[in-house]
């Protein structure tokens, strides 16, 4: 399938376009309105365009990736919505909620999905499946630590890069917007049923920006299962910083180094009864941004699928209640 991109940044350049290509995709074409992101799509033989409507207006693509600044991701849905095209957009849906109830609103019934990547890497599918078979029984808390290191100056390459991610004008926050929807999703995901209420702490500790660097999370599912999260941009990336564990009332899974865009890591099911540790088996291979484009491109063949901007909405609905309570605490 041919995937056209609006928003030639990082992450679509360095994460998603490999893993289209992984699983048996192509890059078509790039939309972005910096001629600098231009000039890379066209060095790598990729049709360049400075809008979403050019792109989409000279044919050759099935699939619209949205992966521009958080502020600017309703024109290019709307536009793909319009076209009866399938579109894919990074989370969080919008820098905020009322982007993000427009853009449901226009989606319609054209397939959307919000690029919550997590979800899909081959590790929490495994831990997912693991949990759904009761091999700890009754799951009673999910347990999150996401953090990296992102400063006034930060470039994936050393390069000029435009960080938007510490604007709040643009991103719609900072490391908490950033990170911690990642974990609010898959902890959905991984337990089958939504997060319905939820508290925010931020801090604006290390950087000299006016972002929040870091916060905790603290939540519950509908059934009563507790949710904890940390998220910064304040850890040093050689120090331990990517954690997820899922206690149950038999055992505790614990994944290490999974939490991320790229492939491996590890994960264990530790028993409750002898303390005994046992490895759980999963493509350490695919990266998480491969099995989400192979998972999309099969929901736009019509098969079975979880993406659901009913449901992504509703999280961001949550989300949104206690991030703007915890601003007002800043």
């Amino acid at each position: 399938m041919r995937w056209g991109i609006a928003g030639y940044g990082w992450v679509a350049r360095d994460h998603m376009a490999p893993g289209i290509a992984a699983a048996g995709g192509t890059i078509a074409a790039v939309a972005d309105p910096s001629p600098a992101a231009r000039d890379r799509a066209s060095a790598a033989g990729i049709a360049a365009y400075d809008s979403v409507e050019a792109m989409i207006a000279a044919g050759g693509c099935d699939i619209v990736y949205v992966a521009a600044p958080n502020d600017a991701h309703l024109a290019p849905v709307r536009t793909a919505a319009a076209a009866g095209m399938p579109v894919l957009c990074e989370k969080p849906i919008a820098a905020s909620l009322a982007d993000a109830e427009a853009m449901a609103a226009a989606v319609g019934s054209t397939l959307y999905g919000t690029a919550f990547d997590q979800r899909h890497h081959p590790a929490h599918r495994a831990i997912a499946e693991a949990i759904a078979a009761g091999e700890i029984g009754r799951p009673v808390a999910v347990r999150i630590v996401y953090a990296c290191w992102v400063d006034p100056l930060w470039s994936p390459d050393g390069a000029a890069h435009d960080n938007w991610r510490v604007d709040p004008a643009r991103a719609g926050g900072g490391a908490v917007i950033d990170l911690a929807l990642h974990g609010l999703d898959l902890a959905e995901r991984l337990l089958h049923e939504p997060i319905t209420a939820l508290l925010i702490q931020l801090q604006r500790r290390i950087h000299a920006y006016s972002a929040d660097d870091g916060g905790v999370l603290a939540g519950r599912t509908a059934s009563g299962v507790l949710f904890q999260s940390h998220v910064a941009y304040n850890c040093a990336e050689v120090l331990p910083r990517r954690r997820l564990e899922v206690l149950g009332e038999h055992g505790l899974i614990v994944a290490t180094d999974t939490m991320g865009q790229t492939a491996g890591g590890s994960v264990v099911r530790r028993c409750a009864r002898s303390g005994a540790e046992t490895p759980i088996a999963f493509d350490t291979g695919r990266s998480p941004f491969a099995a989400q484009a192979a998972a999309f491109m099969a929901a736009v063949r019509g098969g079975a699928h979880d993406f659901s901007m009913p449901r992504d909405i509703a999280l961001m609905r949550v989300f949104d209640a206690a991030y703007q309570e915890a601003i007002l605490c800043l």
